[in-house]
């Protein structure tokens, strides 16, 4: 049977920069891997991400959201059906940031899959930074990421206090009982700046496995309460989207905003790949993109964000 991972985290915590690492360990190790980017939305930016660990033992597959919930659920099925017969020896599942946990146990108990796969890992990403101001329906997602993984890992831990990874663990803490969660997080976390892993790290994360733990299910359809609006071929200079980043995530008239990613050109000699969260923007050249921004968030208003693109 094939092993499949699950690296979950809510939006902007790091997964695919996580992924990058762990893939990268996995093939300098002789193993053929597959990546699904299982993303909520209709475009997959973080594919582009990935570029430069694909390669010919690690190819990566996408499914799309933006066409409702169960067309989305039968996509990943389908998918994970022929990734199934490519041969790999490992499968690596990033969903998207708002992605219930609940569905991935679902698909692959369903046939065929529960013949071809079994859970390897699941690895949890949280940032240290974890911003607290969270809806009702975001904190079940967060419960819903932590509740079951094998390791829960802390991403940034660089950039924050030794309060703020304390309190990060407490806010999660919290969220799982508010759902009736029995887990509790302490000295388990890992807290590890990520360039300093080891092979010992890795191979930990490939033996991880998952831990089930009941929670109170909250049901709500996620297209009323998620969506993302996006940007396509706008072109102006780094410190002007900077600026319009910055002028949104404080424009409460455009509604709860989570995260803005994506691309633009640069002076026609490259890229640069935008990752911003309400706390911080980060800006880096990338070899590879394409013209686009997409904000995520719940309940935006999409004519409004668009102006500030105009």
């Amino acid at each position: 049977m094939v092993k499949i991972d699950l690296i979950t985290g809510f939006l902007g915590s790091g997964k695919t920069t996580f992924i990058k690492k762990y893939v990268s360990y996995l093939v300098g190790k002789g193993y053929n891997v597959g990546i699904l980017e299982n993303d909520y939305g209709a475009v997959n930016v973080d594919m582009m991400l990935l570029q430069d660990v694909m390669g010919e033992n690690c190819h990566a597959e996408m499914v799309a959201g933006g066409c409702g919930e169960d067309c989305h659920k039968r996509r990943f099925k389908t998918k994970l059906i022929a990734m199934g017969m490519s041969g790999y020896d490992r499968v690596i599942v990033e969903p998207s940031g708002i992605f219930d946990v609940d569905e991935f146990f679902d698909v692959l108990h369903e046939e065929p899959l529960d013949r071809w796969y079994e859970v390897g890992s699941i690895i949890s990403i949280v940032d240290a930074g974890l911003d607290r101001d969270m809806s009702r329906q975001s904190r079940y997602v967060l419960a819903s990421e932590v509740a079951n993984c094998g390791t829960l890992v802390m991403s940034k831990v660089q950039d924050a206090s030794e309060d703020e990874k304390r309190s990060t663990i407490e806010y999660i803490n919290e969220v799982l009982t508010e759902f009736q969660c029995k887990r509790q997080f302490g000295d388990d976390v890992l807290e590890k700046n990520w360039d300093d892993f080891t092979d010992d790290d890795f191979e930990g994360f490939m033996s991880t496995g998952y831990k089930l733990n009941d929670y109170v299910k909250l049901w709500f359809k996620q297209s009323d309460v998620f969506n993302s609006v996006y940007i396509m071929n706008k072109v102006m200079p780094q410190e002007r989207l900077e600026t319009i980043v910055r002028d949104i995530f404080a424009d409460k008239e455009c509604g709860d905003v989570f995260r803005i990613k994506g691309f633009l050109p640069v002076n026609d000699t490259g890229w640069i790949e935008l990752n911003a969260t309400a706390k911080k923007t980060e800006v880096r050249p990338i070899e590879n993109g394409q013209e686009i921004i997409i904000v995520i968030g719940s309940n935006l208003v999409e004519d409004k964000i668009k102006r500030y693109f105009e």
